[in-house]
């Protein structure tokens, strides 16, 4: 999106050469127009059915459709058949070329290999295990291999390993007192507790992803603040960004300590009867994958808008109420974009499969990536 338009905005800067093996993109024709709101809307459904192979005809069909509306929308207004062409000619060529950056990242259609069934996981006190409360059938972890990934940002490619609390089954260690504090507090979990835990859920079973919720976030700023195309481009861009390297350095640490969830720990050295308030999601607990990606994208955001932020997210307003729960969806209002990472991180702790540990690590580990994509040179 933003590399289909960037050069028709002087100031705005290309990440071509500034991204990890992103070469050289077509450039436009010196001194011919452009529609850049068609070349934009060329290369978003470009590249959209180059990703999404798999997805249903239905699916198809809206994707061609709604390209088709706006590009009868735009090039009435044009009345220049020339220029429009040209336009959507651009905007396909940069979607193929990222596109075919985009397959060598190792993580190209991940989804057709989830789980690794030849994977010796490590054993002993403190690794992961397949609990029985848990959200796939699967006993094997998801994605171990996804750290390896090619990351967006040479920044984010060696990435120093946090610090984390050794195993340890003594009540006086500090190991024993993270686990503990999240028993206790799901044992009292109160209303507004329940609505947070839900609201951040973002089961890819039920709703979107992490991620989309995050991209969602970023459409809410952009209805908010209204800026003009280069910035609403932008601002996808930046979250895009963080999102993506987020969850591939969150799942190199992972898969380094491949450290257990409370469940684990709990059943064996507290209560043994004991189930967290959510399934446990099937990978390694430290450190919170919602935390690193929400602090990312915050950061990100921060860097373009500033902290401060007034919006109601209404990601999950719609859905059926969860009766086993008893928890309605309703918007939650946010003043900063930080207070959003916060709470997301925040909700796996009330969710009961992550410690406070895991949650402040994951927000300190995806602040330095959206750091990294501040530091990228978006503008003169």
């Amino acid at each position: 999106m933003y590399e289909s338009i960037v050069h028709g905005y002087p100031g705005h800067h290309s990440l071509a050469g500034q991204l990890n093996q992103l070469g050289d993109l077509p450039l436009p024709e010196k001194d011919k127009k452009y529609s850049w709101v068609l070349s934009l809307n060329a290369a978003e459904a470009s590249i959209i059915r180059s990703i999404y192979i798999q997805t249903s005809p239905e699916n198809k069909v809206k994707v061609d459709s709604l390209e088709d509306e706006i590009y009868r929308s735009f090039s009435a207004k044009l009345n220049n058949r020339e220029v429009a062409e040209r336009s959507v000619a651009y905007g396909k060529s940069i979607a193929s070329k990222i596109f075919k950056w985009s397959k060598n990242d190792g993580g190209h259609r991940g989804y057709l290999s989830n789980f690794d069934a030849k994977m010796i996981m490590p054993e002993g006190h403190g690794s992961w295990k397949a609990p029985f409360f848990a959200q796939t059938i699967s006993r094997l972890p998801l994605h171990p291999h996804w750290g390896n990934n090619r990351t967006f940002l040479l920044a984010d490619t060696n990435w120093k390993m946090p610090s984390f609390y050794p195993y340890d089954s003594s009540r006086q260690s500090v190991y024993y007192k993270h686990f503990m504090e999240v028993y206790l507090a799901n044992k009292k979990i109160t209303q507004e507790q329940k609505e947070i835990a839900l609201w951040w859920n973002d089961d890819p079973s039920e709703t979107y992803t992490p991620p989309g919720h995050s991209f969602n976030i970023a459409s809410l700023v952009v209805k908010t603040k209204k800026p003009d195309l280069i910035t609403a481009a932008e601002t996808y861009a930046r979250v895009g960004l963080a999102v993506a390297d987020a969850f591939i350095v969150c799942w190199r640490i992972k898969y380094h300590f491949f450290s257990e969830r409370p469940s684990t720990y709990v059943s064996e050295h507290i209560d043994d009867a004991w189930d967290p308030f959510w399934p446990d999601p099937p990978f390694p607990a430290f450190p919170s994958g919602h935390a690193t990606q929400a602090s990312a994208a915050a950061v990100s955001l921060i860097g373009l808008y500033g902290e401060k932020i007034n919006f109601a997210d209404d990601s999950h307003v719609g859905r059926p109420m969860d009766k086993n729960k008893n928890v309605t969806y309703k918007e939650r209002s946010f003043h900063s974009f930080w207070e959003v990472a916060e709470e997301t991180a925040y909700s796996r702790f009330l969710g009961g499969i992550h410690t406070a540990h895991d949650n402040a690590v994951g927000l300190d580990e995806g602040s330095k990536i959206g750091h990294h994509i501040n530091d990228l040179k978006w503008k003169d």
